[in-house]
């Protein structure tokens, strides 16, 4: 069972080294394959990736040459992933794409085709918390699916659910999209536990809408 794992950078130049440290860590640990896509940087990412191209294996680099959202970026790397297991998370190191390695051995255990499963963040700030709360009751009054910890990450699923997806969103809601598609399609939702910790570098790109 092979893993395609996408991660959107935009503007993330001083954290690519560690990040790109991390997934050859994980294709050399697992079947995996890890698409980064610079998702339209005006930074020195492109740079620093264009540097790293062509000395990686199992590690794609794309480049998006305008940003139209967090969700777009995403979006164009699930089109190029080669595994039967897809998905995403992100690239600021706040969650370690090696979580992923907890999440396969879930799948090994089922059928990936019904199963959809995120991470389950925990060490946060008491605020932060506070606002997950908050949203998971409104999104879950909203939508009448009982929803929680939207933004998770990762969020893994079988190739042929996004196929399934019609007009998925370009945006930051493309991660209530894909959990309340997996709920609306009777498939098995599972969570495991993901340390959220501190960004090494900067501030966050993705959550500003």
């Amino acid at each position: 069972m092979k893993l395609s794992l996408v991660i959107p950078c935009y503007n993330e130049a001083p954290n690519l080294p560690a990040l790109i440290n991390r997934c050859e860590l994980l294709v050399s640990s697992i079947n995996a394959e890890v698409v980064i896509v610079d998702n339209g940087s005006t930074d020195e990412t492109p740079v620093i990736l264009a540097c790293e191209a062509n000395q990686k294996t199992n590690i794609k680099f794309l480049r998006v040459e305008e940003n139209q959202g967090y969700g777009h970026g995403i979006l164009e790397g699930l089109k190029s992933c080669r595994g039967d297991v897809i998905g995403w998370t992100h690239a600021d190191l706040q969650t370690d794409p090696l979580d992923v390695m907890d999440a396969m051995k879930v799948f090994e255990k089922k059928s990936n085709k019904s199963l959809f499963l995120k991470g389950r963040r925990y060490g946060r700030p008491i605020a932060d918390v506070a606002f997950t709360i908050g949203m998971s009751f409104f999104e879950t009054l909203i939508l009448r699916k009982l929803m929680w910890d939207i933004n998770a990450q990762p969020t893994l699923f079988d190739r042929n659910f996004f196929y399934q997806w019609t007009s998925p969103p370009k945006d930051f809601s493309l991660d209530l999209y894909a959990y309340y598609s997996a709920k609306r399609n009777n498939l098995i939702v599972r969570r495991i536990p993901v340390k959220f910790g501190d960004r090494l570098h900067g501030s966050s790109h993705w959550n500003i809408n």
